[in-house]
């Protein structure tokens, strides 16, 4: 058995160019080509001559759109409804990526820093922005605590710049850190069954444990990570610290 870390490698499968431009294709774009097929397949394939009284499948495309629709509701309002498309496209993508990664010869895409990171930073960008355009220099005020001793204004202002920006690290290595830490463990304990040669149930047993574990870890990411997303859009619309 290799290392661990293998699975999580980017390997280059071909290039092509464009122009003076080397576009490389890795396992990672393959990947993600693959599960852009599939979520489009999915969703089209239950949805498509969609029907007053539902079938089995868009019954339950139905019940996990509501689903989203709620959290984003709950913890965004209506406001947060306003962008449910782009709530509900990241969920799925996070969401099918995390259970794309427990198959058996796969890769965990938001195993990658660059996926969790390019997904965190984008998103608080643009919740940066799109409050500084309601609000304009009053967005600031999500930066100074109400009754805040006036000559510790300086310090508490730069002491929440740095606690804003640092909302990209949190939300990409939190994603990111569970989704390998969990891989690489059922890698580790799959390689104890082909190297023991007795004790080999043991190994297996932990194997299925911590499988069924890491389902619940996929899913509860990708909550949580729609969570934080709706409380930092929320906060961008209501500056109020």
């Amino acid at each position: 058995m290799g290392s661990p870390l293998e699975q999580f490698e980017v390997v280059v499968l071909g290039t092509a160019k464009l122009g003076t431009t080397v576009v490389y294709g890795t396992n990672v774009s393959l990947y993600l080509l693959l599960l852009t097929v599939l979520i489009i397949s999915i969703f089209r394939g239950s949805l498509y001559n969609a029907k007053l009284v539902p079938t089995r499948s868009q019954l339950i495309v139905e019940e996990y759109f509501k689903f989203v629709r709620s959290i984003v509701k709950e913890q965004a309002a209506n406001e947060g409804l306003k962008f449910l498309p782009l709530f509900f496209t990241t969920f799925t993508f996070i969401l099918f990526s995390n259970f794309l990664g427990l198959l058996p010869l796969s890769a965990t895409i938001t195993a990658h820093l660059s996926i969790t990171a390019f997904l965190a930073l984008s998103f608080n960008l643009f919740f940066f922005f799109y409050g500084l355009s309601l609000h304009g220099l009053k967005f600031f005020n999500l930066f100074l605590p109400k009754g805040s001793p006036l000559i510790l204004l300086p310090i508490i202002f730069i002491i929440e710049i740095i606690s804003y920006s640092l909302r990209t690290i949190s939300l990409s290595v939190r994603l990111f850190a569970n989704m390998m830490a969990g891989h690489t463990l059922l890698h580790i304990l799959a390689s104890f069954i082909f190297v023991s040669s007795s004790l080999w149930i043991i190994p297996f047993i932990l194997v299925i444990a911590v499988t069924l574990l890491e389902i619940g870890i996929a899913f509860l990411q990708a909550y949580v990570f729609l969570v934080l997303l709706c409380i930092y859009f929320n906060e961008a619309v209501h500056p109020v610290h």
